[in-house]
């Protein structure tokens, strides 16, 4: 029950961060893509044209390296409510 309840929470969470129509800092962003990878283990490298872009997904993903996936929704969802709610 527990598990499914913090998932709950973390699709909540993403479905509240989706729906976002203010501009969300490019820190913020970088975290949220990084929890987000992991907590839903994709771990295929970053796809953008741009390979600046793809060195900050990078640095992003390698900085959360020593996350699980349960680390990564719970601080998913503690980064939403503390930054953007």
């Amino acid at each position: 029950m527990k598990k499914k309840k913090s998932h709950t929470k973390f699709e909540e969470a993403v479905g509240f961060v989706n729906s976002f129509t203010e501009p969300i800092p490019a820190d913020v962003l970088l975290k949220l893509y990084a929890y987000y990878k992991i907590a839903n283990d994709n771990f295929d490298n970053p796809g953008s044209k741009t390979p600046l872009i793809n060195a900050f997904k990078a640095n992003a993903l390698f900085q959360a390296k020593n996350m699980n996936k349960k680390q990564a929704m719970k601080s998913y969802i503690e980064l939403v409510a503390k930054e953007l709610k």
